[in-house]
């Protein structure tokens, strides 16, 4: 019997370390508590001892056998059940439902979620993901760095070549290959309206490579640079070795050879038209704002910076605006400027027709612009007198006072002649309408009469029946003959009224070489300065000895600073200085008998 006891641990032992099939994980210390034989249940009231010390001690270690926390390793299938043994008895299932009660705690029902635990969960979670991101991303920026030492940074382009990502030898090669054909070629410059070329070789430029990729920098380790770098771009320009001095040589050259220019205001201009009779074509000339290159250091800068770059160099100008515009100047052409030079204007003189040619026309326009861009245009009406004058000349008369004429003794009177003059004014009055025709383009001439200052009727009435003074001098030959036969012209035939003072200066006129007078000695001897007009004294004192036998009075003369043995002591008279300046003399008429001499004649 006490074997048989000893033997009990152990068979709980094998129930405990293979549980049956349906155990219950969850209930370790029922299956642990059922007894193995029912003859060993203890009875009440009566302590179960155990057989000896060992096998007291055994049971508990079943039990802790029994509650062990890791859970079994169960077959795929679940195996059959042992055989329950021949001389068992059947088992008391109500202290066994009694005893399981007893051991078992039942489980706490789960807490319920709060905001503050789902919170609580949800920042977890949330510091979980930027934890593993920046994991990431150190990671990545790391790979990146590593990969791309040393190398020129990303996004890096000179002179417009991509170079970014290359190293350093890769991107020199890349350089010189696509930089190197731009040394050769002429840089383009812009300036203002006009594109003009520099060559490098003899404006000073050059390139330094490496001094070009060391402006490229390094490998930047900001991340937020790095990663910019993937979706922008950076110029960094070239460095250039260049002769400043020559550089700004070059570019005052180019600005006064094409950049610079005048502002030019809306016009009209006219081409001649090959084989017809002053016929022109006109054509528009639009209007073009000044400009000048006056910051030559900010230009030097701006081409040693640019002169690589594909689309060239572009200048700062200072500009000068105009006020037409490219419109106004149209305008002006179509409706005015065509029309008028279509064709010529016939011109209607007296007894004389003048076609006045569309190339006349055209030379007398001028264009004035105004504000809001229109183009006024103007005739300068001299050009169109000097056009027509010529031809219009023998339709005038200068008109002629009357003269009385001796032939011997006897005095006759010479008709005079009214004087008619072309009146410019009145006659291009209407021309701008007539320029406006197509056909019918006729313009009258307007001329002014007007009557001698002695008709024919006036010097009849004088009165004059006989000479009352002559003097005659001799002995003129060469230029001074000329000068005085000018001269002689034109006093001859003068009429002094009683009471009226005689000019020799003013009948003269001015003594030049448009009015007949040449260049001779200043002296009426041939000896002095030669001046335009030389020698005429002679005949001024053979006019004052004149009129000092007619009686007149002496009006003011000037006297020769020498003796001329020709002339009565104190009876000369000097007509021209030494300079070439004229000398005044004059002569008044009072008679004491006016009644009996109303007009006197005296030569």
């Amino acid at each position: 019997m006490a074997d048989d006891k000893a033997d009990e641990p152990a068979d709980r032992r094998d129930l405990a370390a293979e549980p049956p099939v349906g155990f219950d994980a969850e209930a370790p210390e029922e299956s642990a508590a059922e007894p193995a034989d029912p003859a060993q249940e203890p009875q009440p009231g009566v302590p179960l001892a155990p057989a000896d010390g060992a096998a007291a001690e055994e049971p508990p270690a079943a039990a802790e056998s029994a509650i062990d926390p890791e859970p079994p390793l169960w077959p795929a299938a679940d195996p059959e059940p042992p055989p329950a043994p021949a001389d068992s008895a059947p088992t008391d299932l109500f202290a066994d439902d009694l005893l399981g009660e007893l051991l078992e705690t039942p489980a706490p029902p789960p807490a319920p979620e709060t905001p503050a635990k789902r919170m609580r969960r949800g920042v977890a979670r949330t510091m979980m993901a930027i934890g593993i991101a920046l994991g990431l991303f150190v990671i990545l920026y790391a790979i990146d760095l590593i990969a791309s030492a040393g190398d020129v940074p990303r996004g890096v382009t000179v002179a417009g070549v991509e170079v970014g990502g290359l190293t350093h030898a890769e991107a020199e090669a890349k350089l010189r290959h696509e930089l190197e054909p731009r040394l050769t070629r002429p840089v383009v410059v812009h300036g203002g309206d006009v594109q003009a070329q520099l060559v490098p070789a003899r404006s000073g430029l050059g390139l330094d490579w490496p001094g070009t990729l060391g402006l490229a920098g390094h490998q930047p380790l900001s991340p937020i640079t790095r990663i910019m770098s993937f979706f922008t771009s950076r110029e960094v320009g070239v460095a250039t070795r260049t002769d400043t001095q020559q550089v700004s040589q070059a570019l005052r050259e180019l600005a006064a050879g094409k950049l610079d220019h005048p502002a030019t205001e809306g016009a009209v201009g006219f081409v001649p038209v090959a084989g017809s009779d002053g016929g022109v074509t006109p054509y528009p000339v639009l209007p073009r704002q000044g400009q000048q290159l006056t910051d030559v250091d900010a230009a030097v800068h701006a081409v040693t910076d640019h002169w690589l770059d594909p689309g060239g160099v572009k200048l700062a100008m200072a500009i000068t605006p105009v006020k037409a515009t490219a419109a106004g100047v149209q305008a002006a052409l179509q409706q005015i400027v065509a029309p008028a030079v279509a064709k010529p204007v016939l011109v209607h003189g007296q007894g004389k027709d003048v076609p006045l040619k569309p190339v006349a026309i055209a030379a007398s326009f001028q264009f004035a612009a105004v504000e809001g861009g229109a183009v006024e245009v103007r005739i300068d009406q001299g050009k169109l007198q000097a056009a027509l004058k010529d031809e219009l000349a023998s339709t005038e008369t200068d008109g002629k006072d009357a003269q009385v004429v001796f032939t011997g003794d006897q005095p006759a009177v010479q008709p005079s002649e009214d004087a008619r003059k072309v009146d410019w004014e009145k006659t291009f009055l209407p021309l701008i309408d007539v320029l406006k025709k197509t056909d019918g383009r006729d313009l009258p001439v307007v001329y002014n009469a007007s009557k001698p200052a002695v008709t024919t009727e006036a010097a009849g009435a004088l009165g004059i029946k006989e000479v009352v003074g002559e003097f005659t001098t001799g002995g003129l030959a060469g230029p001074a003959a000329t000068n005085n036969r000018t001269l002689a012209d034109r006093v001859s035939g003068t009429i002094v009224k009683p009471g009226e003072t005689f000019s020799l200066g003013g009948r003269s006129g001015p003594r030049t070489t448009d009015n007949g007078y040449v260049p001779a000695p200043v002296d009426e001897d041939g000896t002095g300065a030669t001046v335009v007009g030389g020698g005429v004294s002679q005949l001024a004192s053979t006019l004052y000895n004149a009129g000092y036998l007619a009686g007149l009075t002496d009006g003011g003369h000037l006297e020769h600073d020498h003796y001329l043995d020709r002339y009565p002591a104190g009876r000369d008279a000097k007509a021209v200085n030494a300079d070439g300046s004229p000398v005044e003399a004059e002569a008044d008429q009072r008679l004491a008998d006016r009644d009996r001499h109303p007009g006197h004649r005296f030569r």
